[in-house]
């Protein structure tokens, strides 16, 4: 069992609420004062201002926009950040704050009488005192006090978490015990950066789910949990779609698109939607609570009951919502279909939510990768992902990963760590394993628990994940200078000469894991890359032959982690020593070295091979420029259209498009879209293989022709 995720040290609060700031408060904070003044002078004014506007809408509710209109700062402020005005409460907040970039912001003795000295002027009348628009907001709040009984809080928000010194505390009785003669009119509030945080965090949440259908027939359970099950119309459940995925935020996965079990399932609502209800299991829905109006009070289940479900997430039947998403915009006859829906308030229980969710779906195939998606860890790394770096994290298996800069998995995230660890024997399991399903295995001697037992940092991540993409974009070009055993040695030990690449890395500069928003160690270390791959490679492969035996291959060697800790000492010995140039030069490919023979095609190689799981995940990878730029709006306006799915059941159409579910071969494909895209200059043919990528960024042209190589060594060396 994962221990709870800790709460983030200060420093850590103050990154994340400063970036907040930066992307909520920019275009909404006045700085106009400060002219054309350097950021390093206007940075600390502008976050001060935003956490002011920032204290008003913890004390408010607003949004953000009300909060920053009450933004006084500035010159003749008279000691007064902000002044909140609630009418209807008869309410005034007067704020004042203190930033910190290293979150030790405290309040003095001073600050506070200059804050009750605003007060006097605005008790006073005297609001011609303050600038602009301290004068328009404290001529509304003296105006205010003179009509009701006003109460006014003086609100100090501090980047920081020390407590109120003793003589603050004294300033700030004796100031109101003058106002409060008649009745206690003004009292104080102090905000510390975990309110602060708290907040940006809570921006940074989806809006909860709610959802509204009417059931007919129906039944209701009232205990222990109160459920309601019934018949719901396919036309509402299709209505579900402008929730996008946040729909499916509890479940254990995300829809996983139009793959061929999934288009059985639409082409049953298209072309027989009265059977659809026969032959699906239907749809769970826990929700933190329910409003049920029956249409008759004295015979409810006689009749339809219209349900209000609040807090609402699909747990079981993601994939028949999408289907009967995607069914009805295909055909109007689709929404005709009934599922059964089952609605099940947890009240907030969130140990029988994740039971439910892990028990509704045991009649799936739910790979022990998916149940990772409800690891609390998983949970807070999201959320540190998006607050620390604005960048996605995707657990749950989707076809819609973040690519390139906008972020990247959990898989990626894994195996990034792996290699990156101090020790071999990860990297080693990896590579033994020749599949990434071993990442998942639980328990000590598993991979997932030693790296995630606690949480890791997210610079270490994803500075990580951008080192070991560096490295297998080096790896897919060194490839092409070798044959033989060096050749294997890239094809099946790709995760140990990662593992190499870190360690030599890290020797060279410990700092991947350090918090630095301009991320430096990774541009660095990204671009040292190629070169110690290109120093790792040869020197690995001679150590093998040299330690080991020409003959023993890297899966081979890794499933001994004893021995590949040795190989691992070996070579970066040799590296520290300065490499051995001609190390591997037996192995190296040699110029215009006629070919054997015709090769194969490559989707049988592949499919004959099984390199490729069933529903493995493709993404588009066009390389030539005419054909990016004729393509370019066509794809961007339906993402969908740049992904696919690998099917080993089709050897002549083992690609299903996601746009429409159906099953191509790569070229046909490609000029498909070249087709749907209008592209007058498209060519008289293609080479689909070579335009389709597997989540390693390999093309499938690649791949087979790696599987191929690796045949013809073997062939050799018999």
């Amino acid at each position: 069992m994962n221990a709870a995720p800790q709460q983030p040290d200060v420093p850590t609060q103050v990154r994340q609420t400063e970036r907040a700031f930066d992307e909520t408060y920019a275009d909404l904070i006045d700085m106009s004062d400060f002219g054309n003044r350097p950021p390093k002078q206007t940075a600390p004014a502008f976050r001060s201002r935003a956490l002011a506007a920032h204290a008003v809408r913890l004390m408010t509710g607003w949004t953000a926009e009300q909060a920053a209109e009450c933004v006084i700062d500035g010159g003749q402020d008279q000691g007064i950040d902000a002044i909140a005005i609630d009418e209807a409460a008869a309410r005034i907040h007067l704020v004042q704050a203190k930033w910190s970039p290293k979150g030790t912001a405290t309040a003095d003795e001073t600050a506070v009488q200059k804050l009750f000295a605003g007060l006097t002027l605005i008790d006073s009348g005297e609001a011609a005192q303050f600038n602009p628009r301290g004068q328009i907001l404290a001529k509304r709040a003296h105006e205010l006090i003179g009509e009701k009984a006003t109460r006014i809080t003086q609100v100090i928000v501090l980047m920081g978490t020390e407590p109120p010194a003793p003589g603050v505390l004294r300033a700030l009785k004796n100031g109101e015990s003058e106002f409060n003669s008649h009745g206690d009119y003004v009292d104080h509030e102090f905000l510390r950066a975990p309110e602060v945080h708290a907040l940006v965090r809570e921006d940074q949440q989806s809006e909860p789910v709610t959802l509204e259908v009417m059931l007919r027939p129906w039944f209701s359970v009232s205990s222990p949990y109160v459920s309601y099950e019934g018949i719901v119309q396919a036309e509402e459940i299709a209505t579900w779609a402008e929730h996008g995925n946040e729909l499916f935020a509890r479940n254990i996965r995300n829809p996983l698109g139009l793959t061929p079990i999934n288009k059985e399932l639409v082409d049953t609502l298209t072309e027989e939607p009265s059977h659809f209800w026969y032959f699906n299991n239907g749809v769970t829905v826990l929700c933190d609570a329910v409003d049920a109006v029956p249409a008759s009070q004295k015979f409810p289940e006689r009749g339809h009951v219209r349900l209000t479900a609040h807090g609402a997430s699909v747990v079981n039947g993601a994939q028949t919502v999408r289907s009967v998403i995607d069914a009805a915009q295909q055909a109007e006859e689709a929404e005709l279909a009934q599922v059964t829906v089952r609605f099940i308030v947890t009240g907030g229980d969130a140990e029988f939510a994740n039971r439910t969710t892990q028990a509704t779906n045991r009649q799936n195939h739910i790979t022990e990768r998916d149940r990772i998606a409800l690891d609390p860890v998983q949970a807070e790394l999201m959320a540190d992902f998006r607050a620390e770096l604005g960048l996605d994290y995707s657990v749950r298996r989707s076809e819609l990963e973040p690519q390139g800069d906008e972020g990247c998995s959990v898989v990626e995230a894994t195996c990034a760590l792996a290699c990156a660890h101090t020790g071999s024997r990860f990297a080693a399991r990896l590579v033994a394993a020749g599949s990434t399903d071993v990442l998942w295995e639980r328990g000590g001697s598993g991979i997932y628990d030693p790296l995630f037992r606690s949480v890791p940092g997210v610079y270490e991540i994803w500075n990580a994940v951008k080192v070991l993409r560096a490295v297998r974009t080096a790896l897919r070009t060194e490839r092409e200078q070798y044959t033989g055993r060096a050749a294997a040695a890239v094809d099946d030990g790709a995760f140990l000469i990662a593992h190499l690449v870190f360690r030599w890395l890290l020797a060279q500069d410990a700092g991947m894991g350090e918090p630095d928003q301009t991320l430096a160690w990774a541009a660095e270390a990204v671009a040292q890359a190629p070169g110690v791959v290109k120093r790792v490679v040869p020197v690995l492969v001679q150590v093998l032959d040299d330690e080991v035996g020409p003959r023993t291959s890297v899966q081979r060697l890794c499933a001994d982690p004893g021995q590949t800790a040795e190989v691992v000492t070996a070579v970066l010995a040799v590296l520290d020593g300065g490499g051995a140039a001609d190390a591997a030069a037996k192995y190296r490919r040699q110029a215009n070295k006629p070919r054997k023979t015709r090769r194969p095609n490559a989707v049988h190689v592949i499919v004959d091979s099984g390199a490729l799981d069933e529903g493995a995940p493709l993404n588009l990878a066009l390389y030539v420029q005419p054909e990016k730029d004729a393509l370019a709006d066509w794809l961007a306006a339906n993402p969908r259209r740049a992904l696919a799915k690998w099917t080993n059941t089709n050897r002549a159409r083992p690609v299903v498009w996601a746009a429409d579910g159906l099953s191509y071969s790569p070229t046909g494909l490609i000029a498909r879209m070249w087709e749907l895209a209008g592209w007058e200059g498209r060519p008289v043919s293609n080479q689909g293989t070579a335009r389709w990528a597997t989540q390693d960024g390999e093309t499938l042209a690649g791949l087979a022709r790696r599987l191929l190589d690796s045949l013809e060594k073997d062939k050799d060396a018999e």
